[in-house]
């Protein structure tokens, strides 16, 4: 075997132990949590319907994706997420050409986010200013009203959200 043979099998096993590892496939929530409380979002905008269906896509995506039982008592969890939308802007981007109508729209999502261990009172996550961004089609008239008044469309971005958070806190992003 050469040196530069020697070199690659050294340099093999040190990169095989530098702690490396595969997007999503990091789990760094504590062994020691089994149940996770989502309780409602705290709100400071004006866009009060998008905090509605937040802790359930929240949940969704948890059951979804991970091991965690969600409970609906703070108190019987092993840990609390806790949240809160501190910005909503909504805003057209692409316009149709024919109608000068909205067709695609912008939507920025500010929040506070956080995974609290109850018994200990440990903070396992926290995001003081968790950003979304999500660009839409739409096919209505009034862009800025699409996310104030359809349930379709805030389930959409819920959904979207709830996957920023969930691969956030599981990956410590």
């Amino acid at each position: 075997m050469n040196f530069f043979s020697r070199l690659l099998v050294v340099g093999c096993i040190f990169l095989s132990a530098c702690g490396y590892h595969v997007s999503g496939k990091a789990d760094l929530v504590p062994k020691s949590i089994h149940t996770i409380a989502i309780p409602s979002f705290g709100n400071i905008t004006t866009r009060y319907k998008l905090t509605d269906h937040l802790p359930e896509a929240i949940s969704r995506e948890f059951i979804a994706r991970t091991k965690y039982q969600i409970v609906n008592d703070p108190n019987e969890a092993d840990a609390v997420l806790r949240g809160a939308v501190t910005n909503f802007i909504a805003y057209p981007t692409v316009f149709d050409q024919k109608t000068s109508r909205a067709s695609g729209l912008a939507v920025n999502v500010t929040m506070q986010v956080s995974l609290v261990e109850r018994a200990t009172g440990k903070v396992i996550f926290t995001r003081p200013s968790f950003d979304v961004r999500q660009v839409y089609e739409i096919s209505v008239s009034n862009a800025t009203a699409y996310f104030d008044e359809s349930d379709a469309a805030l389930d959409r971005l819920s959904r979207d959200v709830a996957r920023d958070v969930v691969t956030a806190i599981l990956e410590n992003f």
